[in-house]
C-alpha cells in the first residue's frame, strides 16, 4: 500500500511538473522569438530611413554599427533579386518581393543555413526596393536547451522527492493498519485478545478503536461461553452423579439378591426424577446456547391465550397453589413456543416459592404481563442477578432448578423487542414484569417487524 501511495504521488507531481515545465518553455520560447523579431523590425525600419539602403552603403556597413554581431544585411528589389549575395539567403518570397515593391509593409520567416535558424525581417526601403535584416536564433536555441534540461533535471529531483516523500507518508499513514494486521494475525495465531494501542484522532485512530470494542466483545462473549461451559458442567455433574449412584446401587443389589420391592420403586423414583431434571437442564441449556438468528417463522399472536395455557399447565403440576388471572387481548408478532415457555417458566416460580395454598396474581394490560407470589420475596442483593444464568440465590440452592429458568424468560422478552423486570412487594412476595411490545388490533401486530433473537448478556 505504501509502495502504490509512492507512485501515485511520484506520477501525480510528475504530471505536474511536465504540465508547467512545457507551458514555462513553450512561453518561453514565444517571449524570446517575439522579442527578436520585434528588435529586427524595429533597426529594419530605422535603417530604411537612411542611405543603407544603397547598395554600396550595405556593402560597406558593419553590423556591429547595427547592435548585432551576428547581423547580416540584404537588399531586396521587386523582380525578386538580393543583393550582395543572393546565394547565402536563397530565393526570395511572394511576401518579400511584395514588401519591395510597396504593397506590403513588412514581412517575417525563418531561414535555415547548415542547421542553424536565422529570422529574417524585410520592411520597405522605397524605390521598388525592401531592406533585409537576418540575424542567427542560436543563442536563442542555447538558451532554451539550457531551460530545458534545467526543468528535466529539477523534475526530475521533484518527482524522486515526491515518491520518497509519498513513500514516508504511506508508511506513517498506514502504521495504524498495520498494526491492526499485525494484532490480527497474533490473535490467530495465540487467541489473546489484547487491545492495539490508538494514536491519533483520524479515521485510521477511528478503526482502531472500533478494532478493540469488538475485541472487547469478543473477550466478553469467550469468556461468557467459558462460564457457560464451566457453569453447565457443574449443573450437569449433580444428577448425572445421583444417577450413575442410584443406578450402582440397583446394579449391586441385583448382585447380592436383589432388594424389597418398595425399595427398588424409591430407587427407580428417584432415577426417574433425575433423568427428568436432566432432560430439563439440557433443554434449557440448548435454548439458552442457540445464537443463530430466528429460524422459525413468527406470526400474530394473542398474549392472552398464551398465558391461560400456561396458568392451565403450571396448576396441573401445582394443585396447591391459586392462580387469580385477569388478561385482555394483547396481540404481537412472535412464536408461541418461546412465550409459552418464558411464561411458564414465570408461573413455576411463583409456584415455587409460594407457600402452600398462596395465591398467584397474573394479570396482562396493554402488553405488559405481571406474574406476583406471596413467598419472601427476593434479597436487595440477588435483584440485579435473578436473571442470568444459572444463578441462584443462597435460598435456593436447597430447592429443585438449574438456575436457567429466569434466564429463558429474559431472553424470550428480549427476542421479541421486550424487557423484563423484577421488584418486591409489601408486605412480601415478589412481582416479575413482562412488556412486549404488539397492539390491540391483530392487524396491526401482525405488521410489526420481530427482532431476530439478542444473546443474553453477563449483566442481566
Amino acid at each position: 500500500m505504501a509502495a502504490r501511495i509512492s507512485l501515485l504521488a511520484a506520477c501525480a507531481v510528475g504530471f505536474a511538473v511536465a504540465i508547467s515545465s512545457l507551458a514555462a518553455y513553450v512561453t518561453l520560447r514565444t517571449q524570446l522569438h517575439d522579442r527578436l523579431d520585434a528588435s529586427l523590425l524595429e533597426r529594419a525600419s530605422k535603417a530604411s530611413e537612411t542611405d543603407i539602403v544603397k547598395e554600396a552603403t550595405v556593402r560597406n556597413i558593419s553590423s556591429d554599427l547595427l547592435g548585432a554581431a551576428d547581423l547580416r544585411i540584404f537588399l531586396v528589389y521587386a523582380d525578386g533579386a538580393v543583393y550582395p549575395d543572393a546565394t547565402w539567403i536563397g530565393p526570395t518570397t511572394s511576401q518579400e518581393r511584395a514588401v519591395a515593391d510597396d504593397s506590403l509593409n513588412h514581412t517575417l520567416r525563418t531561414v535555415n543555413r547548415a542547421g542553424i535558424e536565422y529570422r529574417t525581417a524585410t520592411v520597405q526601403a522605397g524605390s521598388g526596393s525592401a531592406l533585409m535584416f537576418v540575424q542567427s536564433a542560436e543563442p536563442i536555441e542555447q538558451t532554451l536547451d539550457r531551460m530545458a534540461l534545467v526543468l528535466l533535471l529539477v523534475g526530475g529531483g521533484g518527482i524522486a522527492a515526491a515518491a520518497l516523500i509519498g513513500l514516508a507518508v504511506g508508511r506513517s499513514a498506514l502504521m495504524p493498519v498495520r498494526r491492526l494486521s499485525a494484532a490480527a494475525e497474533h490473535i490467530a495465531r495465540t487467541e489473546e485478545l489484547a487491545p492495539i494501542q490508538v494514536t491519533g484522532d483520524d479515521e485510521l485512530a477511528s478503526l482502531a478503536t472500533s478494532f478493540n470494542k469488538m475485541l472487547l466483545a469478543l473477550r466478553a462473549s469467550r469468556d461468557h461461553q467459558r462460564r457457560l461451559v464451566a457453569d453447565a458442567g457443574h449443573e450437569l455433574r449433580t444428577p448425572l452423579t445421583s444417577l450413575r449412584t442410584n443406578l450402582e446401587l440397583l446394579a449391586q443389589a441385583d448382585r447380592q439378591g436383589g432388594m424389597q420391592p418398595h425399595q427398588r420403586d424409591e430407587i427407580l423414583s428417584d432415577v426417574t426424577s433425575q433423568v427428568e431434571e436432566l432432560s430439563t437442564l439440557v433443554g434449557d441449556l440448548v435454548e439458552l446456547a442457540r445464537d443463530e438468528p430466528l429460524s422459525r417463522t413468527p406470526e400474530p399472536l394473542d398474549l392472552a391465550d398464551i398465558v391461560a395455557r400456561a396458568v392451565d399447565r403450571v396448576r396441573r403440576r401445582a394443585p396447591a397453589a391459586t392462580f387469580d388471572m385477569d388478561t385482555e387481548p394483547w396481540w404481537v408478532l412472535g412464536e408461541a413456543q418461546i412465550l409459552e415457555r418464558a411464561v411458564t417458566n414465570l408461573l413455576d416460580n411463583a409456584a415455587k416459592w409460594g407457600p402452600a395454598g398462596g395465591t398467584v396474581t397474573v394479570r396482562l394490560r396493554e402488553g405488559q404481563l405481571t406474574v406476583a407470589d406471596q413467598g419472601p420475596g427476593v434479597k436487595p442483593a440477588d435483584l440485579p442477578m435473578v436473571f442470568e444464568r444459572f444463578y441462584r440465590a443462597d435460598d435456593a440452592r436447597t430447592m429443585p432448578g438449574s438456575g436457567l429458568g429466569l434466564a429463558i424468560v429474559r431472553q424470550a422478552a428480549e427476542r421479541h423487542g421486550g424487557t423484563v423486570a423484577i421488584a418486591n412487594r409489601e408486605p412480601h412476595g415478589a412481582e416479575f414484569t413482562v412488556s412486549i411490545p404488539g397492539s390491540t388490533d391483530d392487524r396491526q401486530a401482525a405488521r410489526g417487524p420481530m427482532r431476530t433473537r439478542r444473546p443474553v448478556s453477563d449483566s442481566g
